[in-house]
């Protein structure tokens, strides 16, 4: 095992060194683009795309280094960086912001969407631009796009049909409080560790399960460590596109206006991989010997929603009530 960890270490280490921008020799800025994904996903791919993109249409006055892998830190951490400065630009989830932000927590909640459909109209809402109003009022950074995640599923080391499934249940969930609010719902015991743990949690024996999307699952390679993913698609997640205040103060309108122009297109390019790639990917799991177990995910969303308003929720009924009305005529 050790010398597994000390060559995926090294091989690491040289994607690392591939994956992150260089500053062309000529250019006078360098923003600093930080998230916790792998540097073969397409977060940060696109990314890479928009950093390309950005420095040929500044004539290479400003150049992104994107940094993946937690390289920056973990979620807290870079969340934290925006405001100090020590990072520009982030992914993160939503309940991360929420932190800063309560309302902004709520397109991350489990169950809040009804489907794929419901949380594009949301994206597009003039909720979500009041919430991120919100968000920038009270932190002065800026959220500029949405990045479909995905649907969250329960991996673990047996079948999980039903709530009852779920009794007891160490499962792994990021560290912000809403992850635990469907784990308690279903009577699982969340536990919060930090993305770039998660896999040596899993192999030890440290939890018995984690709950991510079917392209996460692919490329943390949980399914090394988990013989079942049960396709509960608990929470229809995204990203956060933010761009730090300190940033902000150092670039002009108009290239701020380019910057702002390629991360939206960044993040629509970004959600039609992960939609390609979920459509594909249980096929692919069963293949390498996973077992994909369909779920009834009726009593997992009753069990849920009843804790929507409770004392967990971070946004009023108003906010709630709104979500819950957009695109249901």
């Amino acid at each position: 095992m050790k010398s597994f960890l000390a060559g995926s270490a090294a091989i690491g280490a040289l994607v690392l060194a591939a994956a992150v921008t260089v500053a062309p020799a000529n250019a006078q800025e360098v923003l600093k683009w930080a998230h916790v994904y792998e540097a073969s996903e397409p977060y940060h791919t696109c990314a890479l795309w928009a950093a390309d993109e950005f420095a040929e249409r500044t004539d290479n006055r400003w150049n992104i280094e994107v940094f993946p892998a937690s390289t920056l830190g973990k979620e807290v951490d870079i969340n934290e960086g925006l405001s100090l400065g020590t990072v520009d630009i982030i992914y993160t989830g939503q309940l991360f912001a929420g932190r800063s932000y309560g309302p902004i927590a709520i397109g991350g909640a489990p169950f809040m969407f009804r489907d794929f459909d419901h949380w594009d109209a949301y994206r597009k809402s003039d909720l979500f631009d009041e919430l991120s109003q919100g968000y920038e009022d009270a932190t002065g950074n800026r959220i500029v796009s949405l990045t479909y995640y995905g649907r969250r599923h329960v991996t673990s080391n047996k079948p999980i049909l039903t709530p009852e499934d779920m009794d007891g249940l160490k499962i792994r969930v990021p560290n912000a409080p809403l992850y635990t609010m469907f784990p308690r719902a279903v009577n699982a015991n969340p536990t919060p560790i930090a993305f770039a743990e998660v896999y040596l949690a899993l192999s030890q024996g440290v939890v018995d399960a984690q709950e991510n999307p079917l392209p996460t699952i692919q490329a943390k390679r949980f399914y090394e460590v988990q013989s079942d993913i049960n396709l509960t698609g608990h929470i229809t997640d995204a990203l956060l596109s933010i761009v730090g205040g300190p940033a902000r103060d150092k670039i002009d309108d108009a290239d701020e206006a380019i910057l702002t122009e390629l991360i939206e297109a960044a993040a629509d390019r970004c959600t039609v991989e992960i939609i390609e790639a979920e459509n594909k990917l249980a096929s692919w799991f069963e293949e390498q010997g996973v077992n994909v177990n369909e779920v009834d995910r009726g009593p997992f969303r009753e069990a849920t929603v009843a804790l929507h308003n409770g004392p967990d929720a971070t946004w009023d009924q108003d906010t709630y009530d709104r979500l819950q009305a957009i695109g249901a005529d």
